[in-house]
């Protein structure tokens, strides 16, 4: 009878110690999970969705919006959402990763390699560290997942999504419709 099979448990350091290959390397609750360079469609949704945010963002001063790769850490655990919103540290942006504790958004847009991991293992991540809200962006089905900390179940949203994080400013709308649209290069409605 042979010994049972031990599991490797990672670290962030670990991690950030592998070399360079142009993988993504991310570790949740010491599961490491590795993906490939994403695809086309993927990239235009990441940066159509940043060029949305980042002006809302900036002429608010709720933070900075920006996008991965990125080492954002949570205690030991290491994660790259494809786009996402920090708060201002001492009222300017972050200078490294290592100032950011917490995040005003996170945001996954899917892809095969990460559907499991965008829609169970991270966004029980985002919930228990109360990320305010989590976005997992179905570019192919034309839709978007908001989660909150205390969600049992997402919003879908297929027309518009709109986006207050400080009730003293207003909200940010984005039409969905009109985004996918983009994405795909098509023409607006």
């Amino acid at each position: 009878m042979g010994m049972p099979k031990t599991v490797q448990l990672w670290t962030a350091e670990m991690v950030r110690a592998l070399p360079e290959d142009g993988k993504r390397y991310e570790v949740i609750a010491g599961e490491l999970f590795v993906t490939a360079a994403p695809s086309y469609d993927h990239q235009e949704a990441v940066a159509f969705l940043w060029a949305r945010l980042d002006p809302y963002v900036r002429t608010h001063l709720l933070g900075r919006a920006t996008f991965s790769p990125a080492d954002i850490e949570f205690d030991d655990t290491l994660v790259q959402p494809d786009v996402f919103v920090v708060p201002l540290v001492g009222g300017r942006r972050p200078k490294r990763w290592s100032d950011i504790e917490t995040l005003v958004l996170a945001v996954e847009v899917l892809s095969p390699s990460t559907a499991r991991a965008d829609h169970t293992v991270k966004r029980r991540l985002f919930q228990r560290v109360r990320i305010p809200e989590y976005w997992i962006v179905d570019v192919e089905a034309r839709l978007v997942e908001r989660w909150r900390p205390d969600d049992e179940r997402p919003e879908v949203l297929t027309e518009s999504l709109v986006w207050q994080p400080d009730a003293a400013v207003p909200p940010l709308e984005i039409h969905l419709t009109d985004y996918f649209a983009e994405v795909f290069d098509e023409p607006p409605s």
